[in-house]
């Protein structure tokens, strides 16, 4: 008999993360957004699937044993849990695998754990792509046996899974891992601006980068694929970078370390993300260098009008 998980949070990642668990027969999919809209690809997958459905509200996930959040915030993240803690049975295992502040993930698995429900933070990395291949790399804290009895729904979304300790801690590791990133492609978009202004060919440029010691994921998946075009579609929203750099920020000055470049590059994505239209992608952090320089590409204009 099929396993039936609950599922909130139908946007970019959390859609393509639906359908590949809903591939696999040994799952009953119950899919929940606050969007109404998401209604209709819902039924439309169900209706080729037969293990898909809409659920209209928290209570129609209250048979679930297990039900995955994919949300974009921990403020909504909180509420969200919060509900289903009032309608899950003890012994239901809740799985946020969103980018949550760990405090508040401890916090919420401390309000969880007294309901008699486990928590795990299961936070992704690897964007759309990735989610739609079910190749997510998965970084996945919490109780051990709760985690063992998680891992057939996990290996149906990503292809690495990572155990990395108590819950909280796949949260704070998601967090700085972003930074990193954040960072090269940040090193990465001023690079290819001062190289733009110099009237060099950013093609050979991108080359240089990929052959050479400052090849990064930002200048092999990033640069050619979506800056050089322009297109700046790579599938991960630039205000969701914006804030896993707060919060890897806040966890740095809460330890005590010191973390200047952190600090600046957070701050620098929190002034692009005021720049830039809403829903602008994390690529499109060059047009706010290239802003602030006064420096656009032949036929692109200025960010703000």
């Amino acid at each position: 008999m099929a396993m039936t998980i609950g599922f909130v949070g139908l946007g970019m990642m959390g859609m393509p993360m639906v359908e590949n668990l809903a591939r696999n027969p040994d799952f009953q999919i119950l899919a929940h957004d606050a969007d109404e809209s998401r209604k209709a690809a819902i039924d439309g997958l169900g209706a080729n699937a037969g293990s898909l459905a809409w659920a209209a509200s928290m209570s129609d996930l209250s048979t679930c044993r297990t039900v995955i959040t994919m949300l974009p915030n921990s403020d909504i993240t909180n509420a969200v849990i919060g509900a289903l803690l009032n309608v899950l049975d003890k012994g239901a295992t809740i799985i946020d695998m969103g980018s949550s502040h760990p405090l508040e993930t401890e916090k919420l698995a401390r309000r969880a754990t007294e309901a008699g429900i486990a928590l795990l933070d299961a936070p992704v990395s690897g964007a759309v792509a990735k989610a739609r291949t079910g190749t997510l790399s998965i970084m996945v804290g919490g109780d051990s046996r709760a985690i063992d009895d998680a891992m057939p729904l996990l290996r149906s979304m990503g292809s690495d899974i990572i155990r990395t300790g108590a819950v909280g801690s796949a949260h704070a590791m998601k967090a700085l891992n972003n930074y990193v990133y954040a960072a090269g492609l940040l090193a990465m978009s001023e690079a290819t601006a001062i190289a733009g202004r110099m009237g060099l060919d950013l093609g050979i440029f991108a080359e240089v980068l990929n052959a050479s010691s400052g090849r990064n994921v930002a200048t092999e998946t990033k640069l050619k694929q979506f800056v050089l075009p322009r297109s700046f579609n790579a599938g991960f929203q630039l205000r969701l970078q914006a804030k896993d750099l707060a919060t890897a920020d806040s966890l740095g000055r809460k330890a005590g370390v010191s973390a200047d470049q952190l600090a600046l590059c957070a701050d620098i994505w929190r002034q692009a993300m005021g720049q830039l239209q809403p829903g602008a992608d994390n690529t499109e952090i060059i047009r706010f260098i290239e802003a602030a320089s006064q420096t656009t590409q032949p036929g692109e204009e200025d960010v703000a009008d």
